[in-house]
């Protein structure tokens, strides 16, 4: 039994690490394009300078679990071809190559590793009382604006959007909008025009000087389940079954940030506990019996704002904002305590969630 897993973010690592547990004599292939599993939600400290995002994937995959290091071109039929024309057959497939990004021309990307280390190296470049603007007023970006702005404060820092914080309740709005001030980041919202270099040109006509421009929206997914000729919707995303399976090809799930599930949002919470069904199905699959729905709901979200804040935000199960939020010292603990979860989940294959909402 070949079982290969494409992408070794939260989801790829969920899923190898649980099937290697639960079906001991198959062999499991995990093809990712560098030899590091990265913290997608550490990017942020990465880039700024105060923390790291990358653990090799030798600590994290279980022994047995083989690695190769490459891009897959093509998902075939019980086939995968890689960019260098080796192929790997496989008898199922778990596609987890999570999400990127689209940036503007003129702007470095902080949502992918490669992006972040640009930006590491362009923030290291940039002298004293520099001007740095970040677009992209969800998590992500107010995350990279805090932290820059705390870890280099000298720099000055603005954070650009429609809105700031949209996930978010009124309060929690409020609260991570007076934490990004107070660490000296200007707001500003407005829409992006065009980046054109030293400036920003907003919708409202306004111009904004700046030495270094960011994006920071996650929005996109690489084309691998387009270019392979299976099922995707409007935005790339591969559509599948309840159990997350391929609608093309019944041995090929897709899960985390490239999988269309409804209600579903880019997360390494949603990337985790997908994953894991994914395994868990497969499981039942082999055992003769029948695949069971994938269903989870969602607690609350959490947003890093620097080292000593954060705002934990609490939900409805469907992700909707509830007014209960925490922020301060205790929240920054609890949310790197999340963030320790996830990674420990990665390399365990445990992964637990609420079940969705009620239809």
């Amino acid at each position: 039994m070949n079982i290969v897993v494409i992408g070794a973010g939260y989801a790829g690592a969920v899923a190898a690490n649980r099937l290697a547990k639960k079906v001991p004599d198959a062999a499991i292939t995990v093809v990712n394009p560098r030899p590091d599993f990265i913290e997608r939600v550490r990017l942020h400290q990465e880039l700024a300078g105060s923390g790291s995002a990358a653990t090799p994937l030798s600590e994290v995959l279980a022994p047995g679990i083989a690695t190769y290091l490459g891009a897959v071109g093509k998902i075939g039929d019980g086939a995968l071809v890689l960019d260098d024309g080796t192929e790997l057959d496989f008898d199922y497939a778990v596609v987890a190559v999570g999400s990127t990004a689209d940036p503007l021309p003129g702007t470095l990307t902080t949502g992918t590793w490669e992006g972040a280390q640009q930006t590491r190296a362009a923030l290291d470049a940039l002298p004293a009382d520099s001007s740095v603007t970040v677009i992209g007023g969800g998590l992500t970006g107010m995350e990279t604006a805090s932290e820059i702005a705390e870890a280099r404060p000298g720099l000055r820092v603005r954070l650009v959007s429609r809105e700031i914080g949209a996930s978010l309740s009124a309060r929690g709005q409020r609260s991570a909008l007076r934490v990004l001030r107070r660490l000296g980041v200007e707001c500003v919202t407005d829409e992006i025009d065009r980046v054109e270099p030293g400036r920003v040109h907003l919708s409202s006509g306004a111009t904004l000087a700046t030495d270094l421009v960011l994006w920071s929206v996650i929005s996109a997914v690489p084309d691998l389940v387009a270019r392979s000729g299976l099922a995707v919707d409007a935005t790339g995303r591969a559509v599948v079954d309840e159990s997350l399976r391929s609608v093309s090809d019944p041995r090929v799930f897709v899960v985390g940030d490239c999988a269309a599930v409804p209600g579903m949002r880019m997360a390494c919470a949603t990337a985790g506990p997908q994953g894991a069904h994914a395994a868990d199905t497969l499981v039942r699959i082999l055992r003769g019996d029948a695949p069971q729905p994938f269903s989870m709901g969602y607690a609350g979200q959490g947003i890093s704002l620097g080292r000593h804040d954060a705002v934990l935000q609490s939900t409805r199960r469907d992700d909707s904002p509830l007014p209960l939020h925490l922020t301060g010292r205790v929240a920054a603990v609890f949310k790197e305590r999340i963030v320790r979860y996830a990674a420990y989940s990665a390399r365990s294959g445990v992964s637990v969630a609420l079940p969705g909402p009620r239809r």
